[in-house]
């Protein structure tokens, strides 16, 4: 079982990696911002499988600070890209 949890958080690790990429040359502010977004949604993820992996519960909290943390970050270039100051 700790091979498919390893598996999986190295997946995780590798479409973050393609999605920096789409971060990079994104054809749109929004395009950008959405896949920074997924680009932290897909970090959470690969510190929860980690924190299984090496039965480290203690990384939990990293990955609910980083999940809180990108979703408030959303927020917030959305409402610069709203009121049009981007």
């Amino acid at each position: 079982m700790i091979a498919v949890w390893g598996g999986a958080c190295l997946a995780e690790i590798l479409i973050a990696g393609l999605l920096l990429i789409r971060v990079a040359i994104g054809p749109t502010v929004c395009d950008r911002i959405v896949a920074l977004n997924m680009v932290s949604t897909q970090a959470t993820l690969a510190v929860l499988l980690f924190a299984a992996f090496a039965d480290r519960p203690i990384d939990l909290d990293v990955a609910l600070w980083l999940a809180s943390f990108s979703y408030l970050a959303t927020i917030v270039w959305s409402r610069y890209l709203e009121r049009g100051l981007l």
